[in-house]
Formats: C-alpha cells, structure tokens, sequence
C-alpha cells in the first residue's frame, strides 16, 4: 500500500532566492538556488529562526498589516539590526511556474518622526519578458503610498503605466491592488504570501478541546487539530487513512485515532493502542504522537499550501523518527516549497547536501549562510562516504567556516 502523499507534481510558485538587510542579526544575507526542500542548519543563535521569522514577517504583513506585524516583534528599533540605521529590506526572487520567467519582490520599510510607525520607503516588483533576452523592468513600483502599476496578464515595458495612490503609507501596495482582477501578476503574489503556511506546533496546544466542527488547516500552534482530523474524517477519509497507516508504522501499536463531540459541544481527540480495548485521550498521549500526527496533517493536505515552514521538528521526537519524516517532507516538497530549521544530524543526514543552507555568526555577530558542498573539504568527505549531518555533530562544518 502507497502511504505517501500523492506524487502528482504541481506546478507551483518557487522561491530561489532571498536577500535581506538589517532584519535582527541578519544584517546582510543572501540565499541562492533555494531547492523545494531547503534546510537551515545551525547552532542555537546562529540565525536559523530568524530567517524563519522573514518569512513569517512578510506574511504577516498581507494578513495583519505592517504596523501589526511590527509591533507584534517589539516594534521597529527592535527588529532592525542594532547599530544599523538603513531601511529593512526583504527581497524574494520567484517562478509562478516552472515555465515562467522570474519575478523580483522588493520591500524596505523604514520610520522616521515624520510618520507614526513604520511605513513602505521601497516597494517593487521586476521581470523580464521572456526568459533569456530584454532587461528587466518594474511593472509596480511604489514609494511612500504612491506609485504606478501596469495592469494585464502580461505587463510590457512599453505599456502604459497607471498612477495609483495608497490611503497611506503604511500599506503593501501587492496587499492592496493584488486585489483588484485587472493585475493578474500582482495578484498571484498576494495569493502565494497569503497561502503560506509557517508552523510553530507545540504538543502542548494539540491537546486542546476545541469547539465542535470540521476545519480544513492546522493552525500554526495545532490547537485545532481534532478540528483537522474531523474534516478529514468526513471529507477525505482516503487521506486519513493514510496519515494513520503513516503514523501506525512510525509508532508501534497505535491503532486509531478519532475526534469525537463532547456533550459541551466541544471535541475531544483521542488515541487508541493495540491491544487495549479503549483509546486514551490526547491529553494523556506522548508529545512526539502528537507532534508527528500534526506533521502528516500538514504534510499529507489534499490542497497543499504553496509553501511550508517548519521550525525544529526534532522537538520531542524520537530521533530515529526524523529520517523519515526528512522523507515525507521531500515527498511534500512536489507540491509545497518546503522550509525547515533544524540542528538534528538524523534529519540532515537523510537530506541531500545541496539542500542545506549551513548558518553561522562571522565575526561582527552578524548571521552568514552557506552552501556546505563549498564549505572547504566537506565535498570530499561527503564523497567518501561521511554523513553530512555526522560532519555537523563532529563540528567538522563550524570548523571548515572559520
């Protein structure tokens, strides 16, 4: 029996690369040939989170707004890098589809005491036609709450630029006219950010009882996963099996798992083990259960999010359990761009070299990422047979970086 998710591949937006300027300690970081399935490794403090954060970041602007997201960071003096007095610049270079041309998103916001907050001092977007020949142009470009944008399907250089003006400065100008049906390329953007789902999953919160009633996504902490596995139980009980014949051969003897209404109304997820004749309440089931059960919920979306951030899955699993969830997030990774932070050897070790962003401080304390195959002497310890992440835990890569 197949119990992975389904091996149609769909032709999704791709990030490949990333730059960004005085987010926190990331004063000046560059990602390139950013892979479906990319791993941040490093150690505690090295910046894995926060590049973790830049995407949560940039979403929560297009669904709370800039100011809230901001402000939900300990406002901009704090998530600016300290000493630094330039804007915060987030820039993401992106496919629709594999056939597309790229595309660049660019934001830097900045705040000054002429404006309350923190507003939009640059935002752009930039393509070429074609996928080899012109230069590229910006067919939205905005500063301050005002700029132009070229409509169509397919913007030209030499189309006509229309005159837009924001109610103020502080709104995303993609968030605002991504909206409107007249800027197809504007609006696939907004569509990808405000798809993307970014996990903080405690086993904590998937304990919860929430109230009665079928929810399609796990929400990033898991508080609603009995809501999760009731909507795939009525909707798609084909994907619930699978999840569980996953999860059965992953934890020995687990035999059921049900979401069941509570006379309050509320739902009580509960577990049942071979060979004892009643199941257990989530409340009294291991963290890891939990915690690998939330995973394949995500993993396994008959409508996946274009992209998917988990941070430090190692948390409360066995360890011998990562390699194989390693596997079924690049399985995954056909039809979601997959981002994880992690320092597990176990779960690099089952991914390829080239997926891997190694993280590390430089000597100014600022976070640097590289590729390990061009870290000096790791390809050819790799082609002899080592292990990358028993390279890491050897600090073989902390070492080579120096």
């Amino acid at each position: 029996m197949d119990n992975s998710p389904s091996q149609v591949i769909r032709n999704v937006p791709r990030i490949e690369h990333l730059r960004v300027k005085n987010f926190r300690v990331l004063k000046d970081l560059e990602l390139r040939e950013i892979k479906p399935l990319s791993v941040f490794l490093g150690r505690n403090g090295s910046g894995k989170s926060t590049v973790f954060d830049v995407f949560a970041f940039l979403a929560d602007c297009f669904s709370i707004g800039l100011r809230k997201a901001v402000d939900s960071r300990g406002r901009f003096r704090e998530l600016r890098t300290r000493g630094s007095s330039e804007p915060i610049v987030i820039e993401i270079k992106y496919r629709e589809n594999k056939n597309s041309s790229p595309i660049t998103y660019h934001l830097a916001i900045d705040e000054n005491e002429g404006f309350t907050g923190a507003f939009v001092k640059e935002e752009w977007l930039s393509w070429r036609r074609g996928r080899r020949y012109g230069q590229p142009f910006r067919f939205l470009n905005f500063s301050m709450g005002r700029g132009q944008v070229i409509s169509g399907e397919d913007p030209d250089e030499s189309a006509q630029r229309i005159d837009q003006t924001l109610s103020s400065p502080e709104i995303l100008a993609v968030n605002a006219l991504g909206q409107l049906a007249s800027h197809p390329r504007v609006t696939a953007l907004r569509e990808f950010i405000t798809g993307w789902y970014l996990s903080y999953l405690t086993a904590e919160t998937s304990r919860n009882q929430p109230e009665a009633g079928p929810q399609e996504k796990l929400s990033v902490t898991g508080d609603n996963l009995a809501n999760v596995i009731q909507y795939y139980r009525e909707r798609h009980p084909e994907i619930l099996n699978k999840i569980l014949n996953t999860l059965s051969a992953r934890i020995p003897h687990l035999e059921k798992v049900e979401a069941d209404m509570m006379p309050d109304g509320r739902l009580l997820l509960q577990i049942k083990d071979a060979p004892f004749a009643r199941p257990i309440q989530a409340k009294y089931v291991s963290d890891g259960t939990l915690k690998m059960l939330a995973y394949l919920t995500v993993l396994y979306d008959p409508n996946p999010p274009q992209l998917v951030g988990i941070e430090e899955p190692e948390n409360h699993l066995y360890p011998h359990l990562l390699p194989e969830l390693a596997d079924e997030c690049r399985i995954a990774s056909a039809n979601s761009q997959l981002m994880v932070s992690t320092h597990s050897p176990f779960f690099v070790n089952n991914v390829n070299p080239e997926e891997v962003f190694f993280l590390f401080r430089d000597k100014n304390g600022f976070a640097k990422a590289e590729k390990p195959l061009k870290l000096p002497g790791v390809k050819e310890m790799l082609e002899s047979g080592a292990n990358l992440g028993d390279l890491w835990m050897e600090n073989y890569l902390s070492e080579v970086q120096k």
